[in-house]
């Protein structure tokens, strides 16, 4: 494309970090996405923004369809699309969203992966063997005791952290914070590992889980951590730290059926984005339905 439509893109990049403040995390998704569709303009032999056309849009998105990418991924790089042509609105670049009414292929719903009552007790009822044990423990009691995210488990600092209180203070998505309880198991064995952390942490650091230098834990740590865990102890091998998110959602719902309670401590912003729990939480009752009601059981002689 020609250099203008390239400082377009620039532009909008140092809008969405400087003005909107994303996540370094969501501005590489939002680049990926971008120059994908940059890569389809230069075949097509468009060199500007303007000459940028919905039957374009659309073709784009069949294309990429046909190369296997799911419903949901091609959304979000339309959704991507969308955003910045908007953003080329407001400069006075183009007149029209050549993106606004094209969307994605639908793909079947994934309900979340989530561990019973059992499996997450036997995992949390493991004895730590080292230091690193006992972080590991720590992390996986509050993401199932609080239900966070894993990029708010590992941006959490000590001063977001409350232990007498029983809580923490999160940041989540859209940079939007809220406060969530600590269960009282959670706050026993988090008490235990900042007693241990003092003895292993870089000077300085305020990182509430550190990793073996001391220093912030990453996300990436967090998951290859998790899938050892699964394996030493048994557990579904594709065990990820979403799956404590999604028990505890799943567990609370189940227990207390306050769809609203459980979006609010999630930190969803729509009660849709929680309302897949109770599709969760209705498939566990048909299959107790299914084993159970004597006109639901099936024969198992022809009639």
């Amino acid at each position: 494309m020609h250099t203008d439509a390239l400082a377009q893109l620039t532009a909008f990049e140092h809008h969405l970090r400087d003005e909107r403040q994303l996540s370094p995390h969501t501005l590489g998704n939002y680049r990926r996405d971008l120059l994908g569709v940059t890569r389809f303009c230069d075949e097509q032999g468009l060199s500007h923004w303007q000459q940028l056309h919905p039957q374009q849009v659309r073709n784009y998105a069949a294309r990429v369809h046909r190369q296997g990418l799911s419903g949901r991924s091609i959304q979000r790089k339309l959704s991507a699309l969308r955003s910045f042509c908007r953003y080329l609105i407001r400069q006075k670049v183009l007149d029209h969203n050549p993106a606004q009414d094209i969307r994605a292929p639908r793909t079947p719903h994934k309900l979340p992966h989530s561990l019973d009552v059992d499996r997450i007790q036997r995992l949390l009822d493991s004895r730590p063997d080292d230091w690193l044990s006992q972080r590991d423990l720590a992390i996986m009691e509050l993401m199932y005791s609080s239900g966070l995210r894993l990029a708010e488990l590992v941006n959490l600092d000590l001063q977001q952290f409350d232990l007498r209180q029983g809580e923490a203070r999160v940041l989540g998505k859209g940079r939007k914070t809220r406060i969530v309880p600590v269960g009282r198991k959670a706050c026993e064995v988090l008490a235990r590992w900042l007693t241990t952390r003092a003895l292993h942490c870089a000077e300085g650091e305020s990182a509430l889980f550190i990793n073996r230098s001391g220093t912030r834990l990453s996300a990436r740590s967090v998951q290859q951590r998790m899938r050892r865990w699964a394996l030493r102890h048994g557990l579904d091998s594709r065990l990820h730290p979403h799956a404590l998110r999604h028990s505890f959602a799943t567990h609370m719902l189940e227990s207390s059926g306050d769809l609203r309670a459980v979006q609010e401590l999630l930190g969803h912003a729509n009660l849709a984005t929680t309302q897949v729990y109770t599709h969760l939480d209705f498939q566990h009752l048909a299959e107790v339905y299914d084993q159970a009601h004597p006109r639901a059981r099936k024969s198992g002689k022809n009639t």
